[in-house]
């Protein structure tokens, strides 16, 4: 009885191994991809907000997606390790002008990010086709709580950038080139 047990999970476990090994293939063919990927999760959640929109309801699910984006967000935005509380041998922001610079590395590298968020809209889209998730809300106090909890996380978080001197983004950074031709210097600036 046992064997036949086993050999019935056998083919499960092989498609189910053989899937995420596909899986992983195209995630990794995505990776330098960011432009499309992050296109195509466009597209995934304006899919979501319109079946929120024509079926008028799930927005408690829609609030606790806006949290769990803001929480994504806030780790996007934040650098590895945290001036505030750790020390660490690693790379660290410069806290002083006569620091050594050091790169800035995130909390929640992009691609992770990219993934979380497509992943959470995913899973949002798929919970709107069950009713037992309609629960009955005022969703203007949603949209409100949400934007003072945004503005005020937002806030903190930027007065952190200020006061460690670190930009998260790549806008009006230094970049390296490869090798040029004769003459020519290798740093270019945006």
């Amino acid at each position: 009885m046992e064997a036949d047990g086993a050999a019935a999970s056998f083919p499960l476990a092989k498609w189910r191994s053989d899937f995420s090994r596909a899986f992983q293939h195209y995630l990794d063919k995505s990776t330098p991809h960011m432009t499309g990927r992050w296109l195509g999760t466009v597209g995934v959640a304006a899919i979501y907000f319109l079946r929120v929109y024509f079926v008028q309801g799930f927005y408690i699910i829609t609030y606790g997606l806006g949290i769990y984006l803001l929480n994504l967000l806030i780790g996007f935005l934040s650098p590895l390790v945290d001036p505030e509380i750790e020390v660490s041998d690693g790379p660290a922001l410069p806290t002083k002008g006569s620091d050594e610079f050091k790169p800035f590395v995130r909390r929640l590298p992009e691609f992770k990010f990219w993934y979380s968020i497509t992943k959470a809209f995913c899973v949002a889209f798929a919970m709107t086709f069950f009713s037992v998730f309609d629960v009955p809300v005022f969703w203007p106090i949603l949209v409100c709580y949400w934007i003072v909890l945004f503005v005020l996380t937002m806030k903190r978080q930027i007065v952190h950038m200020i006061k460690y001197k670190y930009v998260p983004f790549n806008i009006g950074k230094q970049k390296y080139g490869g090798k040029k031709g004769p003459g020519s210097s290798s740093l270019s600036k945006d």
